[in-house]
């Protein structure tokens, strides 16, 4: 048995690494991006801070859509179903899925000016939103293909076609922001428009090779199925919801932190920079989970879908554990590589107790909801980050801040009572799917 077992976790370590390693990929271009940003003016900065916000909150709905495709495959191939000749209808559902979200942004571009930014913040924000907008097309598509891949455990070749994108990003980033002189020719300095060029620029070319790359898939017949496309929409459009309500809450959160002072938004980014980096590791293993459960899903192994579960709540567990005790024994250490000022080392300490508390009860969440993904049992997902975050954080958050004067440790409160709650309810669900299946033996 536990030899079993740990043949089980190496399989799911061994998926989730090259995933963690898109994962982390896609925190390091939002890195390159500030620092290139920072450096060449506080106002580009402040842009791109404002438009990135924008564009991401816009684009993570349509991006949710298609995180349906993987457990939606693997479940089909559990089946044994040729699901290679999806891969056309695939791509086209992405690009449709793109059209409504890019005209939801133009929308806004339309109407930045009503928002009440800084007046000097309007004209940056624009050109960055107006040519950014254009890289939701080829941002989803490259998700979706990812997807497809991920569900035949095809997972090393993008992720490091995500790892290229960093790096591309950077050296695009440079030249055309900066402006940069080479033997036979010179490339002005565009500024924020710089900045935004290089990320369609880089999304777009990263996209193109890995369309290159899937090429033998294309000579697949194409298959118009409804059925597929209605497993899509069902398992992808309650992913979709939960992550944005989710990303909205985290980014109103810090809206309303940054109205009281800019140490509070410095301590708050750093604990959630600390926070992010963890959860990509959580996010990957919980990946590799939902592929793992949806294969075995379609195959009606219940056995393998309850071990697989439970290997993905220890290794989750053991990574958190690990957290824990890395932030206890190092966490001034880890906080000067953000800042050096002694008023946000000593204040990110205080919040970073909560932090921990958070991370445990997300890592939870996060585990949970790998399992039930592949069990394409989504709509709980929805419903349960809806209500912890618009019921809970927020408000819980607000009223602590706002009315009893506990700023940083209020919104934090009610970011953790959110994830507790959450934790609870796609892991009760999670127990009671495998019950029933226990029992339909």
């Amino acid at each position: 048995m536990i030899k079993e077992y740990k043949k089980i976790i190496i399989d799911l370590i061994t998926l989730s690494l090259p995933i963690l390693a898109g994962n982390l990929s896609q925190i390091l271009i939002g890195f390159t991006d500030t620092i290139i940003a920072g450096r060449y003016s506080t106002l580009a900065l402040g842009a791109i801070s404002v438009a990135s916000a924008i564009v991401m909150t816009t684009i993570i709905g349509g991006i949710g859509l298609v995180l349906g495709i993987s457990p939606t495959i693997a479940n089909l191939r559990g089946k044994n179903v040729p699901c290679k000749r999806y891969f056309k209808l695939t791509i086209l559902f992405s690009l449709i899925v793109s059209i409504p979200f890019f005209i939801i942004l133009r929308i806004i571009l339309w109407k930045l000016d009503y928002i009440g930014l800084s007046p000097d913040l309007i004209e940056p924000t624009k050109q960055y939103i107006d040519i950014c907008s254009y890289s939701i097309f080829p941002s989803i598509v490259f998700v979706a293909i990812k997807e497809f891949l991920q569900a035949y455990e095809k997972v090393v070749f993008t992720n490091f076609l995500m790892f290229v994108m960093v790096i591309l990003n950077l050296i695009l980033n440079y030249v055309l922001t900066f402006g940069y002189d080479f033997y036979f020719f010179s490339t002005p300095s565009l500024g924020v428009v710089g900045l935004s060029i290089a990320t369609l620029l880089t999304k777009t070319l990263v996209s193109v090779f890995l369309v290159i790359y899937c090429i033998p898939l294309f000579k697949k017949p194409f298959l118009n199925c409804k059925s597929y496309v209605k497993d899509l929409i069902k398992v992808g459009s309650p992913i979709s919801c939960a992550i944005f309500f989710e990303f909205l809450g985290f980014n109103l959160t810090a809206v309303l932190i940054g109205k009281f002072s800019s140490l509070f938004a410095a301590v708050h980014n750093i604990i959630l920079c600390i926070g992010n980096f963890t959860f990509m590791i959580v996010l990957s293993i919980s990946s590799a989970t939902s592929i793992k459960i949806g294969y075995f899903n379609g195959k009606k192994d219940i056995e393998n879908i309850k071990k697989y579960s439970y290997a993905n709540w220890v290794v989750t567990f053991v990574v958190c554990l690990a957290t824990f005790i890395i932030l206890g024994l190092k966490s001034t250490f880890i906080l000067t590589i953000f800042s050096k000022d002694i008023l946000v080392i000593n204040l990110s300490k205080k919040i970073l107790k909560f932090a921990m508390a958070f991370l445990f009860f997300d890592g939870l969440q996060a585990a949970s909801v790998g399992v039930l993904k592949g069990l394409k049992d989504t709509k709980i997902i929805m419903i349960t980050m809806v209500l912890a975050y618009a019921c809970i954080a927020i408000p819980i958050g607000y009223y602590l801040a706002y009315y009893k004067g506990i700023i940083l440790e209020g919104f934090w409160s009610g970011l953790v009572l959110a994830l507790l709650f959450a934790a609870v309810i796609t892991t009760t669900r999670v127990v009671k799917n495998l019950e029933k299946m226990s029992k339909s033996l």
